[in-house]
């Protein structure tokens, strides 16, 4: 059967224990990184965060200049960045710097801040972010698409704003809103005619929300004469997979309880379920997989299903289990999961 082309990626955060040394966590997500590309992965988005301990990548931009040195192909994603800790012109400056840098591997996602604790350390109001947000994706846009800017609110002022550079990327920089459940993120991202980054698509509330996200994004997109392409969404959700279910189980043990702590204690987002057993409770709830490649590609074709279509899927990384399990499931989901989505072994199967 003929699937769609997906691409596949990750979605860094990153996530590091509180009792591993900080730097040698950083540079395993370089090594990560570096390997995914060996594998043939499309994406690698790297997140922006100031406090909460697990988190620990305070500049994507500065992590992506050092990972393109050491990878051919893989392209990166900031992502998203923290748009209400930063002025519009310089931080769209530093991203077509790095698309010149990369050769044209950089995407930019854009969206609020994932912590309160930042919001706080920083004296910015989290109720006024989300109208800063779309007050600064209402100019970060037209920016890096070559444009002048003048515009003027209470937290920043363009006085005919230009950025230096043309991209590098044509026709420009790669750009994406990201959406949770709520439906503005889809609807910012169909005004702008950029791409939708779903971050909580195998949540509860986040997988009801495909659907009636992607029906907001094509309206808004179709009234301001936006082009609408279903290859442009990308869909994040966490995976570990091993040669069988019981294997997977136990790979996880190694750091999933600290994960799940994390979720419930300090950050935000409606990632972690009841459930005496975590690993189960999260299979249960449709929010993970662990398991088997079989596993999946179940998830995916699941999503495929309700979202009605997308264009890449995004594991969200983690450090459930330790180094070794963690690679080979990357490595067992490139080997028998990617294929059945990018119709690779088509002709073999048809000899």
């Amino acid at each position: 059967m003929t699937r769609p082309n997906l691409k596949f990626g990750i979605f860094l955060a990153p996530f590091h224990g509180l009792k591993e040394d900080p730097t040698r966590a950083l540079e395993r997500d370089l090594q990560l990184v570096s390997y995914l590309d060996d594998l043939g992965y499309d994406y690698a988005w790297i997140g922006e965060h100031h406090s909460g301990g697990m988190e620990i990548i305070a500049s994507p931009e500065v992590f992506i200049a050092q990972a393109a040195t050491q990878t051919k192909h893989i392209q990166f994603g900031a992502g998203v960045s923290s748009l209400t800790f930063h002025h519009p012109l310089i931080l769209a400056d530093r991203i077509m710097q790095l698309d010149h840098m990369t050769r044209g591997r950089i995407a930019f996602g854009m969206g609020p801040d994932a912590l309160p604790s930042d919001a706080q350390m920083m004296g910015t109001d989290t109720l006024k972010q989300r109208d800063m947000v779309l007050q600064a994706i209402e100019v970060l846009v037209p920016l890096l698409r070559g444009e002048t800017v003048t515009q003027k609110t209470d937290w920043f002022e363009l006085d005919e704003a230009r950025l230096q550079r043309q991209s590098y990327s044509k026709p420009s920089v790669e750009m994406a809103v990201a959406s949770q459940t709520s439906p503005s993120g889809a609807r910012t991202a169909g005004i702008h005619g950029v791409g939708l980054l779903s971050i909580g698509a195998t949540t509860p509330g986040g997988f009801n929300a495909l659907a009636a996200n992607w029906e907001i994004y094509t309206r808004k997109a179709t009234e301001h004469s936006q082009p609408v392409d279903r290859k442009a969404w990308s869909l994040v959700g966490p995976m570990h997979i091993a040669e069988t279910k019981e294997q997977a189980m136990s790979n996880v043990r190694f750091g999933l309880n600290e994960w799940m702590t994390y979720f419930k204690e300090v950050a935000t987002l409606p990632i972690a379920p009841e459930g005496e057993d975590p690993a189960e409770a999260l299979v249960a709830s449709g929010l993970a997989v662990i398991g088997t490649p079989d596993d999946a590609i179940n998830q995916i074709e699941r999503l495929e299903t309700e979202s009605g279509g997308f264009g890449t899927f995004l594991h969200m990384a983690h450090n459930w289990a330790d180094w070794a399990e963690t690679t080979r499931s990357y490595e067992l989901f490139a080997r028998y999961v990617a294929p059945e989505f990018q119709n690779r072994n088509d002709n073999r199967r048809e000899r």
